[in-house]
């Protein structure tokens, strides 16, 4: 028998509590998608039926909605690439030019598999370096409540002794002794650095993609290592898989740029499709550019050096994300321990 259902919108404030407490699209979500899809094409399951049976292997809605919605853009005669590009907030450019590369060659299944392997080694590293925030995030918040409920209690209690002492105190205590005072006068500011911390890990994607705070965060000790090989690994590992896909090595280039987590990485991309452009070479284009990739140039020239006397493409871009992604393995498996020096420096800063 049919069963029917009658769907009523959520609107209003109804509809900003759901849309808020539904799982996001995620890392996890590519990964499963792409390595479902990739089993069923080895297995020779038909188009539309490998995305309806990812369906249940996502957990987000949009995932979801997504992969009805490209059901119904192949049935009516759409290429699979095609219907990827309609939905950029899940699949990034290099994504579908490697689908697209994969259609055009008859290598659809592993172009997929390499994607979802990719994505699954990335959520690797992201769910370490997340664990790794965990406990620097709770201490400086603590450390900020902590402040807070001072300037409620103690230094009201001692600013009548230093009223007493009648001499020139300190910036330092004038400032402490001005938020207290503010604070007991309005006490709805006490929320403010909460919600200040609210705002900034929920907006801490739109914050870092800004390209001035990208140079800064890629200056930093400790997390500028981490952000330049990030994004090095993600970038390289990005232009290995579009060369294996037999795409052109100036268009390979110019979607790496497009693709680069880092303003100093699309920078570096975009000058050597420009060199290479021209006719140099590819171990003479990262040779000019090497100013962009740090401390790592070197290796990286060289490595690219041997690739063009060997003659091997995919090869050499593949070993270079391996390195960084072992090396941002080894930081995320150890960010805590990294990360807790900076953390008791801002504490005791904040006792100072």
């Amino acid at each position: 028998s049919n069963e029917t259902a009658e769907i009523a919108d959520i609107t209003g404030i109804d509809e900003h509590i759901h849309r808020l407490t539904l799982p996001k699209a995620n890392i996890a979500d590519r990964a499963a998608f792409f390595n479902g899809l990739a089993r069923c094409f080895e297995r020779n399951i038909p188009t539309i039926k490998s995305f309806q049976l990812q369906t249940n292997r996502v957990k987000s809605p949009r995932f979801r909605g997504a992969i009805a919605d490209m059901c119904t853009e192949l049935q009516n005669g759409e290429k699979i690439s095609d219907t990827f590009l309609r939905h950029p907030d899940l699949f990034t450019k290099d994504m579908v030019a490697l689908v697209r590369a994969g259609e055009e060659a008859g290598q659809l299944p592993p172009v997929l598999r390499r994607i979802g392997t990719n994505q699954k080694k990335s959520q690797a590293i992201v769910r370490k370096l997340r664990s790794g925030m965990i406990y620097p995030g709770i201490v400086l918040t603590l450390g900020v409540a902590v402040i807070i409920t001072m300037s409620f209690t103690l230094i009201p209690a001692m600013v009548k002794l230093y009223t007493s002492l009648d001499t020139e105190l300190p910036n330092a205590t004038k400032l402490l002794m001005a938020m207290s005072d503010l604070l007991i006068k309005r006490p709805y500011m006490a929320a403010l650095p909460f919600i200040g911390l609210f705002l900034l890990f929920k907006n801490w994607g739109k914050i870092t993609a800004l390209p001035k705070v990208q140079k800064v965060l890629i200056r930093m000790p400790i997390i500028g290592n981490i952000v330049r090989k990030s994004s090095a690994a993600n970038s390289f590992r990005c232009m290995a898989m579009l060369v294996e896909a037999n795409v052109r090595l100036v268009t390979a280039l110019q979607i790496t740029a497009e693709s680069a987590s880092n303003v100093e990485y699309r920078e570096f991309f975009t000058r050597v499709k420009n060199h290479i452009a021209v006719g140099r070479s590819i171990p003479e284009s990262f040779l000019l550019e090497s100013h962009w990739l740090g401390p790592d140039a070197r290796t990286i020239c060289g490595v690219m050096e041997i690739a063009g006397e060997t003659g091997t493409g995919a090869e050499p871009l593949n070993e270079i994300a391996e390195d960084y992604e072992e090396d941002l393995d080894l930081i995320a498996s150890q960010i805590d321990k990294l990360i807790e020096p900076a953390t008791i420096v801002i504490l005791g800063s904040m006792v100072g």
